[in-house]
């Protein structure tokens, strides 16, 4: 095996890891978890050194509660792999909320799956795309890129979406490459899940959370080895420890709309107990977790618009369904049955857990 595909499989079994670890601490069936994400309280050590934006994971106590699943209700869980964008598919377009519009050079996002997603894309055009998911998957998810602030490279200026670029009014620093992402599938707690219709979009997070108020914020920051203690806040780790990034989407489908103008109204969050709103139908919920190796200490931060301060508020992703219908057939099967899937495609560079 290449030094490439030893890397790659240790990423991935890295990632792979710590997801079964969230599992295990109750975020699996992450529709209806109970999170209290408000206030943790800033650190006395490092966090206060680094700013208003950071808590030491160790200031945030153990914070999740789940709901009890139905008797056949759809408990299993579908992973796969599209890698981390170690290919640099970056720009600052969005396809969902903004198509065909270039964006800010300081609002940069990441990319995996679709390889076609840019400012000329529509999301009709994605279909003819090639994908970076090894199961054949053409969806597109995309979330803001992460940056240390104060490294910067050694010519000064590797451009907007490159890394440092002295003239954004502080947005600059080196990006971030995670060093572990993956990609999974949920049930429901309360009952059986429906397929997620092609071209269905989905949103998670407000980009502008500082100045619409915060209420659709909800970014979620973890360290490696407390998967038990999420907070809102950039989180101080261990050394040696992940800085991890979870973005779990809304599952309630409205049965009707692929979008909506709001890009929220048609695919809701579950209610406390896991169940979906009525007039609403569970489809399988995405959950994406991208693990960072950061020194400790250092300041990181995401892009952000102007006016929104870098916030860890201000977290968000988006996706849009390509997967062939076949293969969310799959994905289906194995959440109602209550099995623990890894594609068979994806199994190739990391560990197959399976019931």
């Amino acid at each position: 095996m290449s030094k490439a595909g030893m890397a790659r499989r240790r990423a991935y079994a890295l990632v792979m890891t710590l997801e079964m670890a969230l599992i295990g601490a109750g975020l699996g069936l992450v529709a209806g978890c109970g999170v209290n994400l408000g206030g943790a309280p800033a650190g006395t050590g490092i966090a206060a050194r680094l700013g208003a934006d950071f808590v030491d994971i160790d200031a945030v106590p153990p914070n999740l509660t789940q709901p009890v699943p139905a008797v056949g209700a759809a408990t299993g869980s579908y992973t796969w792999d599209c890698g981390r964008n170690e290919n640099g598919h970056r720009n600052t377009v969005n396809v969902v909320s903004a198509p065909g519009y270039p964006g800010p050079a300081h609002h940069v996002h990441d990319y995996v799956g679709n390889l076609s997603t840019d400012v000329d894309s529509t999301i009709e055009s994605l279909a003819d795309g090639e994908t970076s998911c090894r199961n054949g998957d053409l969806s597109t998810y995309f979330w803001p890129v992460l940056r240390l602030v104060d490294e910067e490279p050694a010519d000064g200026h590797d451009g907007p979406t490159g890394g440092y670029d002295g003239l954004t009014g502080g947005h600059g620093g080196r990006i971030q490459v995670p060093s572990a992402f993956t990609l999974t599938y949920r049930g429901n707690p309360q009952g059986n899940v429906v397929p997620m219709p092609r071209l269905l979009r989905g949103t998670v997070g407000d980009a502008a959370a500082i100045t619409n108020g915060g209420a659709r914020a909800r970014p979620t920051w973890t360290c490696d080895s407390t998967p038990d203690r999420r907070t809102t806040s950039y989180p101080v780790c261990p050394p040696g420890d992940q800085v991890v990034r979870i973005h779990d989407f809304p599952s309630c489908w409205d049965g009707r709309h692929l979008d909506t103008p709001d890009h929220r109204a048609h695919l809701v969050f579950p209610t406390v107990d896991g169940g979906c709103p009525k007039g609403t139908f569970p489809v399988p919920q995405l959950r994406l977790v991208a693990a960072y190796d950061l020194p400790t200490g250092k300041r990181f931060r995401i892009d952000a618009f102007d006016g929104q301060r870098n916030s860890p508020l201000t977290d968000h992703a988006f996706f849009v369904n390509l997967m062939p219908d076949e293969l969310m057939a799959r994905v289906v099967g194995c959440l109602n049955s209550g099995r623990t899937c890894v594609d068979e495609q994806s199994a190739a560079s990391g560990p197959a857990l399976r019931s």
